[in-house]
């Protein structure tokens, strides 16, 4: 059996006592509904009352809504839980991944651009207090990944980048720190996402490195969170073959599953090979990814005796615990097994929950000084080609041409809006560009006096193929055509990999979260109120020859 006295949970005798006890009192149907952390917000208040007083749900996530519903929602379970709750959230990018009301620090790859570790720290007591804030006490991060490749929807900015020892660097401190502060890590998606350009959310994907290659990447940023105590991993459908096949020399390819099912790569390489014995719960089984790797009744239960502790979301929660219940009676699914997966559970939930231990003081954190810092620190020139464009300035240029490309909303507010709003304040003519109000034209009425500013913000996203710009349908009149007759800068407030699309603009920067405070710091430093200190933290130029010209 599982020795809790070990690495990550280290429990005293007390509470080693508190976890047998618990699961010895647990009914079958009890320890079942332990394996369950679901999504809260699809269930009535009352059935989803009612199911943690059985003790039929180990876990509950909410989507991000006001602290103060978070707080009430969680309140009239925590009365009747007979067994406390893992309380998860996403919090990959600060206090906003749990509550809507809190801070948008950054995504990862903003911090890592700053290539300063007091930052990752920083931006780590941010997520554990505000999620804490609200009773969270177990977050879905960090996003381990290494971003290898440029045409990943899903990875991109989430990660802190393409480099393993930056990762690797990252990732530690981040699990260090939140853990520190009361907050359980659960490093995600094992065996690593950022090699395909495809999502898993809509299908299986490929980690497709060859298995010394991924042990020398992937598997050494896990391994290295592993020896510094992380307490959970949460394990992607994602098809690791050539380290599966590495295990079990019989499987063909067609027979490797997703990681989240597959024996070989959660007990065979996390549990044997890393040593692992904390936690292992899936990726959401409503993903794709999940879903069409087998027939459902199966893929449930054998990804229990595969290796995983626990279940995240359902498709229909109460046909997927049956399925489970009827692995247990058909054999897919061992009592040894559940067992032990419940004690992997109850021993996460007294570090958490913080069972036998004194409770964690609240931290005082300077948010919003701290996130201005990282934005200082990590907006990345990437291109300058005509070094005269910048600094802007009144002398240089009569009026400012704004063109938003993607997504203009952002917290409590609109690119187009702030950056204007900025400018003008500064004494700038500010003109919003109308592609559909305006027509093909030559060159000759074209003034050097005028700057083209771009603000672009394509997210990446679940569940959609590409994270590409797309361009007005009249004659792209919005694409930097004259990028020989007309000064224009272009600024990607997200997507890492704008280059690919605009690789003869002379002037780009990456700046990685689309914030008020982010865009101001932009807008500074053309101005050259400060200098650009960013590093990035992969490919900007995609690997393409063109987009250095």
């Amino acid at each position: 059996m599982i020795d809790l006295k070990k690495q990550p949970f280290y429990l005293n005798e007390e509470q080693i006592r508190w976890v047998r006890d618990t699961r010895d009192s647990l009914t079958t149907e009890q320890k079942v509904g332990q394996l369950f952390c679901v999504m809260g917000g699809d269930y009535s208040p009352e059935e989803l009352k009612e199911l943690v007083k059985e003790s039929r749900v180990g876990g509950i996530l909410f989507r991000p809504a006001p602290s103060g519903d978070i707080r009430a929602w969680y309140r009239p379970l925590d009365e009747v839980a007979r067994v406390p709750l893992l309380k998860a959230a996403n919090l990959e990018e600060g206090g906003a991944g749990a509550i809507s009301d809190g801070t948008l620090f950054g995504w990862p790859m903003l911090v890592a651009a700053a290539e300063d570790d007091e930052m990752v720290e920083k931006f780590a007591r941010v997520c554990a207090a505000e999620g804490q804030s609200v009773g969270v006490n177990w977050t879905f991060s960090p996003v381990s990944d290494l971003d290898l490749n440029y045409l990943n929807p899903i990875t991109n900015v989430r990660t802190y980048g393409s480099d393993k020892e930056r990762v690797k660097r990252n990732t530690q401190i981040f699990v260090k720190t939140v853990q520190e502060h009361g907050v359980a890590a659960c490093a995600k998606h094992y065996p690593g996402d950022g090699v395909d350009y495809r999502d898993q959310h809509l299908h299986p994907t490929y980690n497709s490195l060859p298995a010394k290659e991924w042990y020398e990447s992937y598997g050494e940023i896990y391994q290295n969170m592993i020896d510094h105590d992380l307490l959970s991993i949460m394990v992607g459908h994602i098809v690791q073959p050539y380290v599966a096949q590495e295990i079990n020399p019989q499987l063909t390819l067609e027979e490797c599953l997703p990681a989240s099912m597959s024996k070989e790569l959660l007990t065979g390489v996390l549990r044997k090979k890393f040593g692992f014995n904390g936690l292992i719960t899936t990726d959401a089984t409503i993903m794709g990814g999940y879903c069409m790797a087998m027939e459902r009744r199966k893929a449930i239960p054998l990804s229990i005796m595969a290796g995983c502790d626990m279940l995240v979301f359902n498709t229909d929660f109460h046909e997927d615990y049956r399925y489970l219940m009827d692995g247990l009676r058909d054999g897919l699914l061992t009592q040894e097994r559940l067992d032990e997966a419940v004690t992997r559970v109850l021993a996460l939930k007294v570090k958490a929950c913080r069972i036998g231990e004194a409770p964690i003081q609240p931290d005082v954190i300077h948010a919003a000084a701290w996130h201005r810092e990282c934005a200082e620190k990590s907006v990345t020139l990437v291109k300058q080609l005509q070094p005269e464009v910048l600094p802007v300035s009144k002398e240089k240029y009569d009026s400012i041409r704004l063109i938003t490309l993607g997504k203009d909303e952002i917290p409590g507010g609109s690119m187009t809006a702030v950056a204007k709003k900025y400018l003008e304040d500064r004494g700038f003519d500010v003109e919003l560009y109308q592609p559909f109000e305006d027509d093909l034209h030559g060159t000759a009425g074209l003034s050097g006096k005028r700057l083209t500013l771009y603000l672009a913000n394509y997210e990446q996203a679940s569940n959609q193929t590409t994270v590409r710009i797309q361009w007005c349908m009249k004659h792209a009149l919005d694409m930097p055509r004259y990028v020989n007759e007309e000064p224009s800068v272009f600024v990607s407030f997200s997507n890492p990999y704008n280059l690919q699309d605009v690789p003869r603009v002379k002037t780009y920067i990456n700046a990685y979260t689309a914030t008020e405070t982010v865009i101001e710091v932009v807008l500074e430093k053309l101005m050259g109120q400060s200098g650009f200190t960013g590093v990035s933290p992969v490919d900007p130029f995609c690997g393409l020859i063109d987009t250095r010209f």
